[in-house]
């Protein structure tokens, strides 16, 4: 089993930033694929960015290209999702998600792991 445990949300204005963090106690989180998703109010999770297992290729949705960076610092045992240029519609529950798969992984039903979820607010 893993435990994934988010921190890092918070209430930031228009065009501010913040860097969510997901970390894992007894896992190696460099051997797993990892993802950032996030949930608004009323709306089905969606997928934000992802990193391969064993790897630091990344990919994005097109609605934060450019403005997000998802990262893994395997020394800290950590992923990060750092987010630049924050808009209103980026307000959302974010959660970290696991899974020992190897192709990109875009859809919520392909990660076998999740944390419990940061809250982003973005005030417009």
């Amino acid at each position: 089993q893993v435990q994934l445990v988010e921190s890092g949300g918070g209430l930031v204005q228009t065009g501010g930033s913040l860097t969510l963090s997901c970390t894992a106690a007894g896992r190696v989180l460099g051997s797993y694929a990892m993802a950032w998703f996030r949930q608004a109010p009323e709306q089905e999770g969606e997928f934000v960015a992802g990193i391969r297992r064993h790897s630091t290729y990344t990919y994005y949705s097109d609605s934060v290209k450019g403005r997000f960076t998802i990262s893994r610092d395997n020394a800290k045992n950590t992923v990060f999702l750092q987010m630049n240029n924050l808009k209103p519609e980026d307000t959302a529950v974010y959660y970290c998600a696991a899974d020992l798969g190897w192709d990109d992984q875009y859809e919520v039903h392909e990660y076998s792991y999740w944390g419990q979820g940061t809250q982003v607010t973005v005030s417009s």
